[in-house]
């Protein structure tokens, strides 16, 4: 009897150690020092105006094993660089941005699309003066891997999209100052 029990004892830890281990989804806090949204514009037929923002919040969930994922992002539009003091004053006013009144722009996922192991695109809301709109990040580059310095997981990736200031209540000057904008955001986040 002896010797069956411990046959069994033996068969279920064989057992338990022979079943898969599923990974969890990981969260990721953004790291606002290697986290730049950008957004440029054609500016009257002459060239393509360059801007971004310098504080940004929020979290990525990445899970690899399932192939699921979410983003949740927080930008201070008061961080807007232009590259001058008094043109970062003129487009967060009313016209553009409206800063008082709307202090926060927003991106919250709603699914993420993947191309093998890695994700190729983010749908989701973007929230910008106000105005809620769905979009899609084109993802041109993902990498998910322990940091060299740190040895925390992190995951980073480079995407875009673009939309019409008009279709925000942003759309002084338009068409002159072209209305499509693109969005761009490099993001670097670590795992929590």
């Amino acid at each position: 009897m002896k010797k069956l029990n411990r046959i069994a004892a033996t068969l279920a830890l064989a057992t338990l150690f022979a079943v898969p281990v599923m990974a969890a989804p990981a969260t990721y806090k953004v790291d606002g020092t290697h986290t730049f949204p950008r957004f440029s514009y054609l500016h009257f037929g002459y060239s393509t105006q360059l801007s971004s923002f310098s504080k940004t919040t929020g979290t990525v969930v990445f899970d690899a094993e399932a192939k699921t994922g979410s983003v949740d992002i927080v930008i201070d539009t008061k961080s807007v660089n232009t590259g001058f003091s008094d043109f970062n004053e003129h487009i967060q006013g009313e016209d553009f941005l409206d800063t008082t009144k709307y202090p926060q722009a927003t991106f919250k996922s709603s699914k993420v699309i993947f191309d093998g192991a890695k994700p190729s695109q983010i749908e989701g809301t973007l929230t910008l003066k106000g105005v809620s709109k769905n979009v899609t990040l084109t993802v041109t580059s993902f990498h998910s891997a322990p940091h060299p310095l740190s040895k925390k997981p992190v995951v980073g990736a480079n995407a875009f999209t673009i939309v019409k200031r008009t279709e925000f209540n942003a759309g002084k000057y338009a068409p002159y100052v072209g209305d499509e904008v693109r969005i761009d955001i490099a993001l670097e986040a670590v795992a929590q």
